[in-house]
């Protein structure tokens, strides 16, 4: 009777005859089915029968849970392609749904939502619906608001509303919030981590980590990341080698090598400095490198280095060679030379050129600049995980190409630049590769970078007489 609304008029004899024939129809295909694939397993075409039935699909799945739902062991064959039909039906439904959820646009986030699409599809037999899972959700919400209430009567997120989409910018009242989480998730309900039987599907299904308060860290980090959002927390999930986390995004948001990816990378290389041939140390930063899209030739240093080391790890490093390679041959397909001329319309926007030493203005660091783009070039999944949507001009502004003092290779956008009025030589390894000279306020592009570059020498001229000259006759004065 839930599929009725109590205001329809509903013609109950006619219905009972479209059931009743849609369970005839149901019962009559089940049979076939053990004739038609005894032999084979049920292929993608095993169900065009089904998809051109007529009437209501839902008598048609009532008949196929009657069939289920027939007491003691008797119909077996009957019950395991009824189920096979059931299942192939829901999924189908299901599926549609998580198509048309993905197709949503990039600023629309329920991670929640996907996650429940996903528990459907794979227990498709199982009653769950993302409004009983929200429902629950909100219910520990609820506990986390009475104990942020005992922190802070006057907090912020006690008022907030459901479906609320508010943020708390004072990192202190962020704090408050994610102690009171900790301490009703873990304390109070006991949610844990399944060390134990950690590939336990059941680990995975939304509803299963509610029932069980237990998961894996992918599970656990949606389940905390929701409850974050609708108290005002922003937490952004991190695609981490072999794990999944969730960062806490402190203060302002930025964009480019984000400071957690920075510290990871800075971390590798002062650790690897001192200890080079640690195998699986290499393997991460290799992966990390991957990962961003960035210094590929830099990735394919690391994997022989690896393979020299340890054979071993010839699997691990065969893939990601192979993933390398094809990145790289697909910018030499995209890109080619590309000549990139300052006085093109399209260029209107860039305002520094190659050659150039700048420091980055959120994370301190001192660069020089070996390339640029009219607007960020990197791909969708790098543009998302490194938050260029939060900055101001987003990713369309133009971005730069930069050697960094610490030996690394980052992409840094405009708005997140400026002149270095002290400039210095950037111990780069790789400044030789585009650069032939430092003069003491920037560097000369050798005959190759300037082959792609060739009108911004004369902008680098132009930027050294009116910012360092300019602070020289100010020191003279």
């Amino acid at each position: 009777m839930k599929h009725y609304s109590p205001t329809d008029y509903v013609n109950w004899l006619e219905e009972y005859k479209v059931r009743q024939k849609a369970g005839l129809e149901a019962r009559k295909i089940v049979a076939s089915f053990s004739k038609r694939f005894f032999s084979e397993h049920v292929p993608c075409n095993g169900f065009s029968d089904i998809e051109n039935l007529e009437g209501p699909e839902i008598f048609f799945e009532d008949e196929l849970v009657c069939i289920l739902n027939m007491e003691g062991r008797k119909a077996l064959t009957w019950k395991y392609y009824a189920k096979k039909i059931l299942y192939y039906l829901r999924q189908q439904k299901i599926l549609n749904n998580l198509k048309a959820f993905l197709q949503q646009p990039d600023d629309y986030e329920s991670y929640l939502e996907g996650a429940v699409y996903i528990d459907q599809y794979c227990n498709p037999l199982s009653d769950i619906s993302l409004k009983d899972i929200q429902a629950q959700i909100d219910s520990i919400v609820e506990l986390v608001c009475k104990t942020l209430r005992g922190i802070n009567c006057r907090h912020p997120s006690l008022g907030f509303k459901a479906g609320e989409s508010s943020m708390i910018m004072e990192i202190e009242l962020q704090s408050q919030v994610l102690d009171a989480m900790n301490y009703v998730l873990y304390d109070q309900l006991k949610f844990k981590g399944n060390r134990m039987d950690y590939y336990n599907a059941l680990n995975l299904y939304m509803h299963q980590v509610l029932i069980r308060r237990t998961g894996i860290p992918i599970s656990m980090s949606l389940l905390y990341l929701t409850i974050a959002r609708q108290l005002g927390v922003p937490l952004e999930p991190v695609n981490f080698p072999s794990h999944f986390l969730l960062r806490w995004c402190q203060g302002a948001e930025g964009e480019g090598i984000d400071q957690s990816y920075q510290l990871l990378r800075d971390s590798l290389d002062l650790y690897l400095a001192m200890y080079p041939d640690q195998v699986q140390l290499l393997l991460l930063q290799a992966r990390l490198y991957f990962h961003l899209g960035i210094w590929p030739e830099k990735v394919l240093d690391i994997l022989q280095h690896i393979q020299t080391l340890d054979p071993g790890q010839h699997g691990a490093v065969g893939y990601l060679v192979q993933h390398t390679l094809e990145h790289i041959e697909r910018k030499k397909e995209e890109v080619g030379v590309e000549v990139k001329l300052r006085s093109d319309e399209k260029h209107r926007d860039v305002c520094y050129s190659i050659g150039l030493i700048m420091k980055h203005k959120r994370y301190g660091y001192n660069c020089v600049i070996y390339g640029w783009d009219p607007t960020c070039m990197m791909g969708h999944e790098w543009i998302r995980n490194m938050n260029v949507h939060s900055l101001p001009h987003g990713h369309h502004q133009p971005f730069y190409n930069v050697l960094v003092e610490d030996g690394s290779c980052r992409y840094a956008a405009q708005e997140n630049l400026e002149y270095n009025v002290e400039p210095q030589e950037i111990s780069h390894p790789d400044v030789g590769r585009y650069f032939s000279e430092f003069t003491g306020t920037h560097y000369i592009p050798n005959a190759e970078l300037e082959i792609r570059y060739p009108e911004d020498l004369e902008f680098v001229y132009e930027t050294v007489q009116n910012i360092y000259s300019a602070k020289k006759e100010n020191i003279d004065e």
